[in-house]
């Protein structure tokens, strides 16, 4: 019977501290989507990985070339000139795929472009949001945007705009 009591008062315990708890919903991708700095650095990102991505494309074509030509002379060649030939198309091969790497990969190029052109940005957002928690006592905040599925909230809840708002931009 004591451990009933005691479950008991833990459960109305808890329903109690649900209830007194405040949340909010936001959406970070409205919000960034309607900061004019966000869509420019977001087009600069692009731009370069645009770029970079054609230096790479030209190389993989490159070894392409490379390839097709030792198979249309690879009848004429020795074993020699074959493994030097091969040798350099694996190599050129190896250097394309180094590139991509250096650029797109784990911590690549790009990530540090990123890092360098929206991080701030998003920084400032983050900074945003949590001022308005503070000083509106949430307990929490919701970005639907994210990988929290909402099935219903009341739009009254969505304080996008109020982080906009203290962000200075105007919609």
């Amino acid at each position: 019977m004591k451990k009933l009591f005691i479950t008991a008062a833990i459960v109305l315990a808890a329903a109690f501290g649900a209830n007194a708890q405040r949340y909010c919903v936001i959406d970070t991708k409205y919000i960034l989507d309607n900061i004019p700095e966000y869509k420019d650095s977001q087009k600069k990102l692009d731009a370069v990985a645009d770029q970079w991505q054609k230096e790479i494309d030209a190389k993989f074509q490159e070894v392409d070339k490379m390839y097709k030509s030792y198979q249309a002379e690879q009848v004429m060649l020795t074993e020699e000139l074959k493994h030097k030939r091969e040798d350099e198309i694996v190599a050129k091969e190896k250097d394309a795929k180094d590139l991509q790497k250096k650029r797109f990969g784990y911590e690549g190029d790009l990530f540090k472009k990123r890092e360098e052109l929206v991080k701030p940005i998003q920084d400032r957002v983050y900074n945003a949001i949590q001022k308005l928690a503070a000083s509106r006592m949430y307990d929490f905040v919701l970005d639907k945007s994210g990988g929290v599925t909402l099935i219903f909230f009341d739009p009254k809840l969505d304080k996008s705009d109020d982080i906009l708002k203290s962000l200075g931009v105007k919609k």
